[in-house]
């Protein structure tokens, strides 16, 4: 049997992992909390913290990609992240009290600290940490965590069978990672998962393609990628321009942004998805129709491989992306 990569409890903090139906201990993680390091089951918060109840939190997501020749961990993005995470705390009016640059010293002493030798995963968050309810988001005070543990595969699979979700894109909603805006792409989610899909694409309040619950999408048309573009409020992804900039650099292959229509789904050559947990995942099926031949096209195919060696610190010209820990 295949090991099924999750992490499902804590406790005296270890991780541990579902895998071959036993409950396996793993290594011990942590968290920086309260502006300290600790063991990740002591980093707890009170029940009447305001973000909890509010969404009032702004996270990011960051891989760290184990390379086992080197053995090292290879962070993505790491100062882009923060950046990112930064405007959103501008949007929330979270007064973070770290800068881009200590944000990311902490995140590497953090990943030091646990020592995996595996694919990670760091999420940080910015908060609205006084345990105070009422909707708002002035007088409340403000605090950050962050957290890694081992995440294979967020899409475990060679290629993602998909379908269009009935749960519309939020319109006039800001596109950063704030904590609360992700209960529709939850509900996307569960109903692709309960239709036996393995993700939803969700669309505008216009009826354009958006993206996926998690990730970016990328449609292969007359030899071009063609995405949805800013103007359709979509997040925009950090994976999602390190793949334009890998496609029209590595393979002469420009970009198109642009309104994208739903029928074009079923149509288009070749459609993947991007993201830092995802990384290039190939869509073989939308609604229960097959994209091309259903196989994983050539020009996903070259972006994979491309974006592996590049994120796992094997592209000498792409070391700017990585920190390696």
């Amino acid at each position: 049997m295949s090991v099924i990569r999750a992490c499902l409890e804590l406790a005296e903090g270890f991780i541990l992992s579902y895998a071959e139906g036993r409950i396996v201990p793993m290594e011990p993680t942590y968290a920086f909390f309260k502006n300290e390091f600790v063991p990740l089951s002591e980093a707890k918060l009170g029940a009447m913290t305001n973000f909890i109840h509010y969404g009032t939190g702004v996270f990011e997501g960051i891989r760290g990609n184990w390379n086992d020749k080197k053995k090292k961990l290879y962070l993505f993005c790491l100062k882009e992240h923060y950046e990112r995470l930064h405007r959103g705390c501008q949007i929330l009016k979270i007064d973070l009290p770290y800068s881009v640059e200590k944000l990311c010293d902490i995140t590497v002493e953090l990943v030091k600290k646990c020592a995996f030798e595996e694919d990670i995963y760091v999420r940080p968050v910015a908060y609205k940490s006084s345990e105070s309810l009422g909707v708002r988001l002035h007088d409340l005070e403000c605090d950050f965590m962050a957290f890694a543990f081992p995440w294979g595969p967020y899409l475990d699979i060679d290629r993602a069978k998909c379908c269009v979700s009935s749960w519309r894109f939020p319109k006039e909603v800001p596109r950063a990672k704030l904590t609360g805006l992700y209960v529709t792409n939850a509900l996307a989610k569960t109903e692709a998962i309960e239709k036996g899909y393995h993700e939803a694409i969700m669309l505008t309040a216009d009826g354009y393609v958006a993206e996926g619950s998690g990730e970016n999408i990328f449609l292969v048309i007359d030899g071009q990628l063609v995405t949805p573009a800013s103007y359709d409020g979509i997040l925009m992804g950090i994976t999602r321009q390190k793949v334009i900039q890998l496609a029209e650099e590595e393979l002469g292959i420009k970009t198109v942004e642009r309104h994208v229509d739903r029928i074009e789904l079923y149509s288009a050559k070749e459609i993947f998805l991007t993201g830092t947990a995802a990384h290039i995942t190939p869509v073989a099926e939308i609604d229960g129709r097959k994209i091309a031949d259903g196989e994983i096209g050539k020009i996903t195919a070259k972006l994979q491989t491309l974006y592996s060696e590049a994120i796992r610190g094997n592209s000498p010209k792409h070391m700017g992306w990585c920190t390696a820990v």
